[in-house]
């Protein structure tokens, strides 16, 4: 290495599936933002999209605008967590790993809930994905 020129991780390449994770977490802050607007305010055009999941919105209604914060809040987490992962910032990644985790729970509880093929499916989708995240390849991208 000629004198003077320091290793940085921002002049390595990124590891394969780089981009794709930054572009899910823009779009998941994009789908809990859009969620929770029939739930801030019920009555417009996007109380439409529930249909997609009747349940869900079933088991949100009760709990009505606070419903509609967490999720204003989660996709404030997802943007946070997009914004520091295309920076490379170790807390970009760490964020992304504790949201991804937490979806892992939640899971998990689904399982336990009896709801088993959702359930299931989740683990086994999330459960791949944080793996994929906690590759050394990928967490040393961000030091």
């Amino acid at each position: 290495m000629p004198e003077g020129q320091q290793l940085n991780s921002h002049n390595s390449r990124k590891p394969g599936g780089f981009f794709a994770i930054g572009i899910f977490l823009f779009f998941g802050a994009f789908t809990s933002s859009v969620s929770a607007i029939p739930l801030l305010w019920p009555g417009t055009f996007l109380d439409r999209l529930w249909t997609l999941n009747p349940k869900a919105y079933k088991e949100l209604v009760p709990f009505g605008r606070s419903a509609g914060i967490l999720f204003l809040l989660l996709g404030a987490a997802f943007v946070t967590a997009g914004v520091g992962w295309f920076h490379r910032r170790v807390w970009g990644w760490r964020l992304t790993v504790a949201i991804i985790a937490a979806q892992v729970l939640g899971d998990v509880a689904n399982c336990i809930r009896g709801e088993w093929f959702a359930g299931a499916t989740g683990v086994a989708i999330t459960g791949m994905l944080l793996l994929f995240l906690l590759r050394p390849k990928m967490s040393s991208a961000f030091r």
